[in-house]
């Protein structure tokens, strides 16, 4: 019988040595049980599966995503009208006398409705969508480097519920294809965010200056943290790549504007002195209280947002994962919700940089379920608890992603008739050229000139009742788009100059007819004939829960619902 054979206490050389640089922060190679090589570090998911998830959700928003905000129409699709078609309406902030917007954002879609306006030369609307498309583009490609990056920092199953939320909330399907800056900066969130959870400090503040300068300038609130630690991590490269970026697209943006306003200005030096020195007034344009972003936030989040302000909550015990480097990541939220809320015009649209890091943040928390019940000491406790909090962590998130689906349904369902019925218009060129297109309280859900077919004149404004400014056509005679027109104005007062005053010189009528106890313009069958008719959802008579989710069976029995009319005047 062999003899017995002692084994030897391992020694302080056998045991795995770990420094400083490798425990300042957490990565997947880190986890026990796990080797740390070199292969190990560049495992996680492959760039193909989320850039091919995203690019099919993100063409599913673009060609079927409403249009939620006017300004997105008349301050940014309008311009780029105009520039292509040379028609289209200008606000007062285009009048040179104010010069608040960019024309370096609007030539830079232009670079895609320009060779798309050459191909569909007889289809604007395809021009529209193109541009839509290049939107949604941008959108794949910056979130697929952050779902990479959060792969390879902290493992498949963060990046994976990162995914799955970047793809189906609500929010993010949204505004990853709406014509917005505040949408630009939220791509420049998720690429300046991805290239810093890879290591690359420099091109994060190349990336983070670009968002700031191109998209929208009070976003730079937004890239703060990143931008921060980068210049900790690697001064003189962040420093130069941020400056230099500045740099040039300051003078870029001076030179476009100066090409349009014909005059040496700088549009994003008149919106922060306007916005900040000025007192800005954005009170005209309605005010909310203090919760407003809380409610919206849980309108295109539902729980994940719960989930995604609950980060704080659990570094106690993910301190080793997430600090500091998802911390600086997932930050921005805090100081955006609480900058943000205490301005008294709030938007949802201003929300939307920190979209994708709400769906991180949220992904992080869940995938920290079983973390609550885990014994510390014990990084293999299995027990019943930590299995059932296992189990929960895919029960959230379809959770989420169902109710996610759910809003994004009726918001489509409900909401999308004035895209539609602007389309009938280009099968009706048979009543010839010189035709007029009257508009009245429905001017807010006007979708643009890529909807008005060319033998279509001009579309007019009819008084309904509206007191504020609305935009005029671009006057070509007083310099296009370096015109400073006499009748634009900062304080939002109506001109008398806005509205059609003869109405019989309009041939089609665009209007909402809802079940009210007054009758509407179109309601006068004796002169006016139904073209095209959609179904719009009625908010004021629809009951919170159903108007907001979409419930098979449901949704058409509990809401109320008008129509959404395109008519024509019946010849004489």
């Amino acid at each position: 019988m062999a003899p017995e054979m002692r084994q030897r206490r391992p020694q302080t050389s056998d045991l795995p040595q770990f420094t400083a640089a490798s425990s300042s922060s957490y990565s997947k190679s880190g986890k026990p049980g796990r080797s740390i090589t070199s292969d190990d570090e560049n495992k996680g998911i492959g760039w193909f599966f989320p850039f091919f998830a995203l690019g099919l959700l993100r063409y599913m928003s673009a060609t079927s995503n409403i249009i939620h905000d006017c300004d997105e129409v008349f301050n940014y699709w309008e311009p780029l009208h105009y520039l292509l078609f040379k028609s289209g309406f200008q606000t007062w902030e285009y009048s040179s006398q104010f010069a608040l917007r960019s024309y370096l954002y609007i030539v830079l879609h232009e670079l895609v409705g320009r060779p798309a306006a050459w191909l569909f030369s007889e289809d604007k609307v395809r021009v529209f969508f193109a541009v839509r498309i290049f939107l949604g583009l941008l959108s794949v490609v910056t979130e697929t480097v952050l779902v990479v990056a959060l792969s390879r920092r902290f493992g498949k199953r963060l990046a994976t519920y990162t995914l799955a939320m970047l793809c189906l909330t609500s929010g993010c399907f949204f505004a990853s294809t709406s014509f917005l800056p505040s949408s630009f900066s939220m791509y420049a969130v998720s690429l300046s965010s991805g290239l810093f959870l890879l290591e690359k400090p420099a091109p994060a503040v190349a990336v983070a200056a670009a968002g700031v300068i191109l998209g929208w300038p009070f976003s730079i609130l937004v890239f703060l943290p990143i931008t921060l630690y980068s210049l900790r991590r690697k001064f003189k490269e962040a420093f130069l790549a941020g400056a230099l970026t500045s740099i040039a697209l300051l003078a870029f943006s001076l030179l476009v504007d100066y090409h349009y306003y014909k005059m040496w200005t700088s549009s994003v030096l008149n919106l922060l002195i306007y916005n900040v020195l000025g007192g800005g007034e954005s009170h005209l344009y309605g005010t909310e209280g203090p919760l407003f972003y809380l409610r919206n936030g849980f309108n295109n989040f539902n729980v994940s947002f719960v989930l995604a302000l609950l980060f704080l909550g659990i570094l106690p015990i993910s301190r080793k994962k997430y600090v500091p480097d998802l911390l600086v990541v997932i930050s921005p939220i805090y100081i955006w919700l609480g900058f943000m809320s205490l301005q008294p015009h709030k938007e949802e649209r201003f929300l939307y940089p920190i979209y994708p890091l709400i769906c991180v943040a949220a992904s992080a928390v869940i995938e920290c379920f079983p973390d609550f019940f885990r014994d510390r000491y014990n990084p293999y406790d299995n027990s019943l608890l930590v299995v059932i909090a296992k189990v929960l962590r895919p029960l959230a998130l379809g959770l989420i992603l169902c109710g996610s689906h759910a809003r994004t349904f009726s918001l489509i369902h409900g909401y999308s008739a004035p895209l539609e019925v602007y389309k009938v218009l280009a099968h009706h060129d048979d009543i010839g050229t010189g035709s007029t297109i009257c508009v009245g309280s429905e001017w807010h859900r006007f979708p643009s000139s890529f909807f008005i077919p060319d033998y279509v004149n001009e579309v007019r404004w009819i008084d309904d009742g509206f007191r504020g400014l609305l935009p005029f056509p671009f006057n070509s005679t007083l310099g296009g788009t370096a015109a400073s027109p006499p009748y634009f104005n900062n304080k939002n007062k109506a001109s008398d100059e806005q509205y059609l005053q003869n109405l019989d010189a309009c041939t089609f009528l665009v209007e909402l007819q809802l079940d009210r106890p007054y009758a509407s313009r179109g309601s006068d069958t004796s002169k006016w004939e139904t073209v095209a008719a959609w179904q719009y959802l009625d908010r004021e008579f629809s009951p919170p829960f159903y108007r907001s989710f979409f419930i098979p069976y449901l949704w058409q029995s509990k809401n109320a619902f008008g129509m959404y009319k395109l008519l024509r005047r019946i010849p004489k």
